[in-house]
């Protein structure tokens, strides 16, 4: 490395460009083997920065979002979800809905790639740069009940359902709330209503909720007047993705729907 390159590579970095340190000299080789005029390589120069900073932000974002797998929309296996609303989900996976912060509730039989789906469109938000939480109901429940008690509610609402732009709550149903964990998940619907969009995943029909929801029937009302107002609602039929190889293996029955 000559001196000029040693001055370049140590200016980048004091001005906290690591891509254009790391990318500089090969892009400029490139453009003069192209004949690029100045305009085109410093044009390159502020793409591959951009383009580093994106991918550190993404890096970040899912990081700290709290999903437990990547998943992607186009692994979603139609062929054997057929009851899926295909259009729909596409339509969605353009997230126009986060702009307008609508929510998504997805609702079917344990095993219809609810959760898959969910993950989807969590990491595509994050790879637009969007900031996601995504986190179990019951998950959700014990670190709200733990914040209460050690009084740092409000600001475990702020940072953790607030802060994010999406925020998805995996499994509402599977296991039932007390009344005041219900009060709680009510708080957050509430606090998030009109501020930001959420994606829920749940095995129950909306007149199953209450029980969810220490058969509180006035609270739950309350709940999806506000997560509803605002939200696509997804409807996926079908036989559990889980015991697909079953089925076709013969030791899994056809009709399944009533598994859950």
């Amino acid at each position: 490395m000559n001196l000029q390159h040693q001055r370049i590579q140590e200016a980048c970095e004091q001005l906290k460009l690591p891509r254009l340190a790391a990318e500089w000299s090969a892009i400029a080789d490139h453009c003069a083997a192209q004949d690029d005029s100045f305009a085109d390589f410093l044009e390159r120069l502020l793409n591959t920065e951009l383009d580093g900073r994106m991918q550190r932000t993404q890096d970040m974002l899912l990081k700290t979002s709290g999903m437990p797998a990547i998943k992607h929309f186009e692994d979603y296996d139609f062929k054997f979800a057929t009851g899926a609303p295909r259009k729909q989900l596409q339509e969605l996976t353009g997230l126009a809905f986060l702009e307008r912060k609508e929510n998504i509730v997805l609702l079917g039989p344990s095993g219809v790639g609810k959760s898959h789906l969910a993950l989807a469109l969590a990491y595509q938000s994050i790879m637009r740069g969007i900031k996601v939480r995504f986190i179990t109901a019951a998950d959700l429940m014990l670190q709200l009940a733990t914040a209460k008690k050690q009084e740092r509610l409000d600001a475990y609402l702020k940072r953790s359902v607030l802060s994010p732009k999406l925020l998805v709550i995996d499994e509402i149903g599977y296991l039932p709330f007390g009344r005041e964990e219900a009060n709680l998940f009510f708080n957050v619907i509430a606090k998030r209503y009109e501020q930001g969009s959420i994606i829920v995943t749940s095995n129950l029909p909306f007149s199953q909720w209450s029980t969810a929801f220490a058969d509180d029937q006035t609270l739950t009302a309350a709940l999806l007047d506000r997560l509803l107002h605002h939200a696509h609602i997804v409807q996926i039929s079908g036989n559990s993705y889980r015991l697909k190889g079953k089925k076709m293996a013969g030791v899994a029955p056809v009709n399944i729907d009533a598994v859950n």
